[in-house]
């Protein structure tokens, strides 16, 4: 929601927000309807084995032709990543949906987009856990009004506050610079 917000300041809007795990049961029932081949990449241990089965019930006829739940640090060099870059590359997916939360799983996407084409890579952060009820989401009143992350922080305090409260007020910095420009063109 902040990008939206900040787009209507920008005088540049973007129609509306469309969270991931908005997207992703959709986007799942599209492949499988259409026969693509699916990879889910990321989650704690076993989460995406669990989203795997709760979602290959509600769709018989989706392709997921692999799991995995690797530790990805970017600190580490690009080579460090290459057994997971095959791993999926091996299993020829179509559609490769990366749930290593924002910014790492967008920095990962960058780094190996062009090794895993003709596949598209799509970061969904937290919706794994959402496709395996390991994780609760928030009420829609509280998502259309751009409060998830409260929700979210509130659940999980230890593991989100400083994404939050340290790193996530960086982009009302980066806003009050665009906007301080665009008021000076």
């Amino acid at each position: 929601m902040p990008i939206v917000w900040a787009s209507r300041l920008l005088r540049a809007p973007v129609p509306e927000k469309v969270s991931g795990s908005d997207l992703v049961t959709p986007l799942l029932e599209r492949a499988a309807g259409r026969g693509w081949r699916v990879y889910f990449l990321g989650g704690n241990d076993g989460v995406a084995d669990v989203a795997r089965q709760k979602v290959t019930a509600t769709f018989p006829r989706l392709q997921i032709v692999g799991t995995l739940s690797p530790r990805v640090d970017l600190s580490q060099p690009p080579e460090s990543r290459a057994p997971i870059v095959q791993a999926v590359k091996a299993a020829a997916p179509d559609l490769v949906l990366v749930a290593f939360g924002a910014p790492k799983q967008e920095l990962f996407i960058a780094e190996v987009v062009e090794a895993l084409r003709p596949a598209v890579l799509l970061g969904i952060g937290a919706s794994l856990d959402f496709l395996a009820g390991s994780v609760p989401r928030a009420p829609v009143w509280m998502s259309k009004h751009g409060l998830e992350w409260a929700y979210r922080l509130a659940r999980e305090p230890r593991r989100l506050w400083k994404r939050y409260l340290l790193r996530d007020p960086k982009f009302a910095v980066i806003l009050l610079r665009s906007l301080s420009k665009a008021q000076r063109s």
